[in-house]
């Protein structure tokens, strides 16, 4: 049986067996969620394995000989110990000084993780320190940045020298308007954040970002070296004396509980027929959304691809963020970064790809915007493994269907990511024999059977044309259920809720 660790996100890290436990129930009544935990307590006893289960591997995972990590540059999947950093870096040749340290965000933004942070802060400050690096605070909610505010955290990472953003994104997905390097300069920035694929923080690719945990992201603010260990390494106070910083300490939950913090929802009028959204048609960011169509009921033929893309495919990939965002409002206009990002396989260059038409290149939103405004022909994109991963933005599956997309086909997907282009009436199909990915070439056409009769479970039969004229079939698999079925006849699931709604 697999050891479980359970990081509840705001009441640390506890080791156990058992999927539920008595830590987490303290911290779903502590954020006015008793009820769910009554309910799980009710069936305790069924929250277990089956008696006598056997799995295929046993992981056992000893926490206290695990040393601290840091992931990256350019993808979370690189990991690094923290006492071979500072060879590995110079091995690579990544810039050691920490021009930016950034904790916070949806992740890692917890009580006890802003209070760790803090801690570390205040013993540096108690040595007549501050942050060397820039160093960055964004609470993961108003009720974290209200509570923390309350119980004296939040003064002490200011005095430490932190910028303390708004409860958003930010920097996690480009909202970052960074200016002590410019475009292009080679650094380093850590954060405690979910991702750090390439230019995903400042848009600027020879930015080396890393992401590691809250504690160890304040420590290397505290030094701005990426080679320094907490564990072992010493610093130097304001009198020139040697010391290292204590262990970090925060408690999981707060002890006078949690502050709401400012209500700002606004609820909707209870007529909302009376209102009418006035959207300025010259308006760059803003746009009124037009339902998709339904599907036609019918096979898709000869459909080109429009991208192979190779190697790993993000959501970053896809729809970029960064100066993209803020088109968040106007479909037409972000759809001009889809998969401006991605490799392609025939030439191993991103944004340039061939017209199957015309034989020129061009980029991938105009090519798309031909196959469906000039040939009135859906396309569809082949992809390799995860297909999708990273953040879950909505546009990554907007955009295609936007741009007269049809399907998505590829080894696998990231959950997210394919549920997403359920609902914007995308088809994700994942090739049953993985190997056909690459038999697939540029410039065959694909031949979707079987759409008339799918149902759950039951595999498609894709038909690839080459352009010798040559053919070839194989299988698809899918994961639609029955109510996702349906999504994909109305052309959307909000087509679908707007049906049921009449």
């Amino acid at each position: 049986m697999a050891t479980i660790c359970n990081m509840g996100a705001e009441i640390g890290a506890t080791t156990s067996t058992f999927p539920y436990n008595d830590r987490m129930m303290e911290y779903l009544q502590a954020t006015s969620r008793g009820f769910v935990a009554d309910y799980a307590d009710k069936y305790r006893s069924l929250l277990k394995a089956d008696e006598g289960a056997t799995y295929d591997q046993l992981i056992e995972i000893d926490l206290n000989t695990l040393e601290p990590h840091v992931n990256g540059p350019f993808t979370p999947d690189l990991a690094t110990p923290i006492s071979k950093m500072r060879e590995t870096a110079i091995k690579n040749d990544w810039p050691l000084q920490v021009r930016v340290a950034l904790i916070g965000s949806c992740t890692n933004s917890s009580y006890e993780d802003m209070s760790r942070s803090a801690s570390i802060a205040q013993d540096a400050l108690d040595h007549g320190l501050k942050a060397k690096s820039l160093f960055t605070v964004t609470p993961g909610s108003e009720q974290i940045r209200a509570t923390i505010a309350r119980d004296g955290q939040l003064k002490v990472l200011e005095e430490f020298g932190g910028l303390v953003l708004a409860n958003a994104c930010g920097p996690c997905i480009g909202q970052w308007d960074r200016r002590d390097i410019k475009k292009g300069d080679k650094n380093t920035i850590v954060s405690s954040y979910n991702r750090n694929f390439t230019g995903r923080n400042d848009s600027n690719p020879e930015t080396h970002a890393f992401v590691t945990s809250p504690d160890l992201v304040t420590a290397f603010a505290v030094a701005g070296d990426l080679g320094f260990n907490p564990l072992t390494d010493t610093l130097k106070d304001k009198d020139g004396n040697e010391f290292k910083l204590a262990e970090p300490h925060g408690l999981g939950l707060p002890t006078n509980g949690y502050d709401p913090g400012e209500d700002t929802y606004q609820a909707p009028p209870e007529d909302r027929a009376a209102v009418t959204v006035a959207v300025s048609p010259t308006s760059d960011r803003l746009q009124l959304l037009q339902p998709f169509k339904p599907w036609n009921g019918k096979d898709s033929y000869n459909m080109p691809i429009l991208i192979k893309s190779k190697g790993k495919t993000t959501t970053d990939h896809i729809s970029q963020a960064g100066p993209w965002l803020k088109y968040r409002g106007h479909l037409q206009n972000i759809s001009n970064n889809y998969m401006i990002g991605a490799i392609n396989w025939e030439n191993e260059k991103a944004n340039t790809i061939r017209n199957y038409y015309t034989g020129e290149y061009d980029g991938v939103p105009e090519t798309a915007m031909y196959y469906r405004d000039v040939k009135h022909q859906p396309w569809v994109v082949v992809g390799g493994e995860n297909f999708g991963e990273g953040s879950s933005r909505e546009h990554a599956a907007l955009e295609p269907r936007y741009l007269g997309g049809f399907a998505i086909i590829a080894r696998s997907f990231a959950r997210i990511h394919e549920t997403n282009l359920k609902k914007q009436g995308m088809l994700p199909l994942v090739f049953k024999n993985p190997a056909d990915y690459e038999k697939i070439n540029f410039d065959d056409t694909i031949d979707l059977i079987g759409l008339t009769t799918l149902t759950p479970g039951k595999d498609l039969k894709m038909v690839v044309h080459t352009k010798s004229g040559e053919s070839w079939e194989t299988e698809l698999t899918h994961t639609y259920n029955a109510e996702q079925i349906e999504w994909f006849k109305a052309g959307s699931a909000l087509n679908k809720m707007a049906e049921s709604h009449k």
